[in-house]
C-alpha cells in the first residue's frame, strides 16, 4: 500500500476519533442542559435514536430535535463530521 495513503488513512481515523469525543461531549452536555428531552413528539413517535442526531445532515437533526435542542444548538454549534474535518484542515478548535 502506498506510504502517503496510509498516512491519510491514519490521519482521518484520528480526526474521526476526536470528532466521536467531540460528539460524546456535546451529546452529554446537550443531555444535561435539555434534561433529556432531546427530541420532538414526532421523533419519540418515530423512535428516532437522539444519538444520531448529533451526526447527521442539520436538516435531519431540526426535523427530530425537541425546541430544548434546537435551543442549545443555537448557543453551541452543532457539527457534522464533515464541518469538523474542515476546521481541523483550517486549523480550527471546535467549540
Amino acid at each position: 500500500m502506498s506510504a502517503i495513503f496510509e498516512t491519510a488513512i491514519a490521519y482521518w481515523r484520528s480526526v474521526r476519533a476526536d470528532f466521536e469525543l467531540y460528539r460524546s461531549a456535546q451529546y452529554e452536555a446537550a443531555e444535561l442542559e435539555c434534561r433529556g428531552n432531546l427530541l420532538n413528539r414526532a421523533g419519540k413517535a418515530a423512535g428516532i435514536d437522539p444519538w444520531s442526531l448529533f451526526i447527521g445532515p442539520h436538516e435531519r437533526a431540526h426535523k427530530w430535535a425537541s425546541e430544548e435542542l434546537r435551543e442549545f444548538w443555537t448557543r453551541n454549534r452543532r457539527l457534522t463530521f464533515v464541518d469538523f474535518e474542515r476546521g481541523v484542515l483550517d486549523g480550527q478548535e471546535p467549540s
